[in-house]
């Protein structure tokens, strides 16, 4: 549910889930969420049961009465509240494809190569703010092919606005959750080598994100970043599905233009930007130059659904640092003082590395340190994108790097040969590794950047330095 928005009726009933998807409800119930994974049922949820290759649902539908499921999703009986049905995982698409036809407000589809999660939330609470808690939004970053269809299912009747976040590392993946989303706006934020051991080019990935547009409304609006060098190929993709397009950055003839952004002196930026005919002033809250793309495309989608210009101004001057994408921590040093950590240890692409380490050179600290996980899933490309990061790392004066994981391990040899990036440099094998040689170089007045791919786990390394359990 999203936040300030009060159900005035249950999220769903028995009899509406079974009508949904052909099955056959035990009770009379009603549900006010829905989890497919049993660690996240709550009080009055709908757990549903999926079976994958890896695990079955099923095995933990005792654990979600427990934890206070209101009732469950399967396709074996069971002991308990339930919906009998053939397949739990059709079954999940066909009750978020009525719940996209029951919801009479405007959906937004957001993607890209970075910044579609922090996007998401950020037009979430733009447009939370103007419809006075009706909004709705993904969860966390639930934007794959069993995320998407749960976000639409946990979306209220009576939903003003959805901001549903779609991701993809395949062609065709996007086509598919599109065609279920049916957004009336699509957002894509940036294209850059994500997930480019699936793919033979950039210029492939940019036609897969272009796949967004396909899902399109009638009288549906895409939004484009005008300053990508892939820009022409993405309007090119949407102009088959709308002849409404917006364009949002930081270059002369955006619709959507930052005419000015300076660094706020507490962080973030003060932006003046152009929308339409109207000239708007806002702080924004997030540090960097591509939080300030972001929320240009905010103000684009804002723009587009007829919300509210102020309140989204007002939002985007709130935002909290999400964990993992951005978040700021005072922690503790060994000698006794405080240093600055960063927290963007959830995801890593070639872009948002060095965007995110130049964004770091500007930081005002006695010493400025990295640690960098390896980026995942960059296929024969993987090598020169890691050894390629001693450039930013030059560029923005970084004393001293850590690296961590086995792609990674070649920019130390780069940093070793002492042409380019700091000289002071160490690798380990494990976060754990990564852990002590922080904490043993560590000084007061430090900034220490954490960024690298979820799946090199350097979320456990912030928890050990905040003092939080991973």
């Amino acid at each position: 549910m999203s936040e300030m928005q009060v159900l005035t009726r249950p999220l769903w009933t028995s009899g509406e889930v079974a009508l949904a998807t052909g099955g056959k409800a035990s009770d009379n119930f009603s549900v006010a969420g829905v989890a497919y994974d049993s660690r996240e049922v709550g009080p009055g949820d709908l757990f549903v049961a999926l079976k994958g290759e890896q695990s079955d649902g099923h095995k933990f539908v005792e654990q979600a009465f427990t934890k206070g499921a209101a009732g469950v999703l399967v396709s074996e009986p069971v002991d308990g509240p339930h919906i009998l049905v053939e397949d739990t995982t059709a079954a999940l698409y066909a009750l978020a494809a009525e719940s996209r036809a029951r919801m009479g407000g405007i959906v937004i589809g957001v993607t890209g190569s970075a910044g579609k999660t922090g996007t998401k939330e950020a037009l979430f609470a733009a447009l939370n703010r103007c419809s006075l808690g009706y909004a709705h939004r993904s969860l966390k970053s639930y934007n794959n092919h069993v995320g998407v269809p749960l976000s639409l299912t946990r979306m209220a009747e009576d939903t003003q606005y959805g901001v549903l976040e779609m991701g993809m590392n395949h062609t065709g993946e996007l086509s598919e959750l599109t065609r279920l989303v049916r957004p009336h706006i699509v957002i894509i934020t940036t294209i850059a080598p994500a997930h480019a051991g699936f793919f033979n080019s950039v210029e492939d990935i940019a036609d897969a994100k272009g796949e967004i547009c396909e899902g399109l409304e009638p009288g549906g609006v895409a939004i484009l970043p005008f300053d990508s060098p892939h820009y022409a190929r993405l309007r090119a993709k949407a102009e088959k599905h709308t002849d409404q397009i917006i364009t949002f950055g930081l270059n002369e003839g955006a619709d959507v233009r930052a005419l000015d952004h300076i660094r706020a002196p507490n962080g973030g930026s003060l932006v003046t930007a152009q929308v339409g005919d109207r000239k708007l002033v806002y702080t924004l809250a997030e540090t960097g130059l591509h939080w300030v793309s972001n929320s240009l495309a905010v103000l684009a989608a804002t723009y587009a659904a007829h919300g509210d210009l102020a309140s989204a101004g007002l939002a985007l001057a709130e935002l909290e640092g999400m964990a993992g994408r951005g978040k700021r921590h005072r922690i503790a040093t060994p000698d006794g003082g405080t240093a600055l950590l960063i927290d963007e240890s959830y995801n890593a692409n070639p872009a948002s590395m060095a965007a995110t380490i130049g964004e770091l050179g500007q930081e005002k600290a006695s010493r400025r340190l990295v640690v960098l996980g390896a980026m995942k899933e960059l296929g024969d490309t993987s090598d020169g994108y890691h050894t390629d990061l001693a450039t930013p790392l030059a560029a923005a004066k970084i004393d001293y790097a850590f690296t961590v994981g086995v792609e990674i391990r070649i920019l130390g040899e780069k940093l070793a040969t002492g042409l380019e990036g700091p000289a002071d440099f160490a690798h380990g094998n494990s976060v754990e590794e990564a852990i002590a040689l922080v904490r043993a170089n560590l000084r007061d007045g430090d900034a220490l950047l954490v960024k690298g791919s979820n799946s090199v786990g350097l979320s456990k390394l912030v928890a050990a330095l905040v003092g939080e359990r991973a």
